[in-house]
């Protein structure tokens, strides 16, 4: 899943293409919004918090999310398009330029101020210009017991971490993902590294990961093979999100297994 710098840096590019332009057309191949039509126009802003990106016009904001295997890409018109057709969900065209959604996990259109009800209950956007780290740390905190790896997963706590990141954010800080959270030597050194490896992978992209992927390749500190595992949330609560199991990344020496 794109995680908090895909998002990011994809609403970059669509700020540069679409921003205080006027849309010359809309096409949007979802059937709840098959008849809006946002020609004439002008695109005030583009945004993102955590992994929700959004485009705003005098009216309306157009909120859409990546999920899995979504992305975003623009095209000069009467480009030909490098994926396929029939995965575009929404196409945003102005007299240069197409913006094109392919295969979002997510297309909503809601009112200009009405984008507090989709973020509302999310936690500190760690690319964010109002990043907070003690809310950060708060949050992560209100589930003691629960492994940090699940818990940096947890949107609800800070936005913008995804699989790849929680690996490498917990090997950056010597943790194993499986440590419950009251465990982690020191949480707020850790929010703090999840917001410094964040804004560095949009400052420097593309990233290079140090651990995630890197199954029984050496460590770059210890030289020991990296291990894989799966991690995933064994007891859900009604008021917390249950997660799949997913494969976690760690160096068994820096980051040894708790309790053992």
């Amino acid at each position: 899943m794109p995680e908090g710098d895909t998002v990011y840096l994809a609403a970059a590019r669509l700020r540069a293409a679409l921003e205080g332009k006027t849309l010359t057309g809309s096409d949007f191949r979802v059937p709840r919004y098959a008849t809006v039509d946002l020609r004439d126009q002008v695109v005030d802003s583009v945004g993102s918090y955590g992994k929700h990106l959004f485009i705003r016009t005098p009216t309306v904001s157009i909120h859409t999310h990546l999920k899995m295997e979504g992305t975003w890409r623009i095209f000069h018109c009467g480009q030909r398009w490098t994926k396929p057709r029939v995965t575009a969900r929404l196409v945003l065209r102005t007299a240069e330029v197409e913006a094109v959604g392919f295969s979002l996990g997510k297309v909503e259109v809601v009112r200009v101020g009405e984008e507090h009800r989709i973020i509302d209950h999310l936690g500190p956007d760690l690319l964010g210009p109002e990043w907070d780290v003690a809310e950060a740390v708060r949050r992560l905190e209100r589930y003691p017991d629960q492994p940090i790896g699940v818990a940096l997963l947890d949107q609800r706590n800070l936005a913008g971490i995804g699989n790849v990141f929680r690996s490498e954010i917990c090997f950056l800080r010597r943790v194993h993902p499986a440590t419950p959270v009251a465990a982690v030597p020191d949480l707020l050194a850790l929010a703090n590294e999840a917001h410094r490896v964040l804004a560095e992978a949009v400052r420097k992209p593309p990233r290079r990961e140090l651990i995630y992927g890197r199954t029984h390749r050496p460590c770059q500190r210890c030289g020991t093979p990296i291990a894989r595992a799966l991690l995933g949330d064994p007891a859900p609560v009604s008021d917390r999100i249950a997660y799949r199991e997913r494969g976690i990344y760690f160096c068994p020496h820096c980051q040894p297994i708790p309790g053992s």
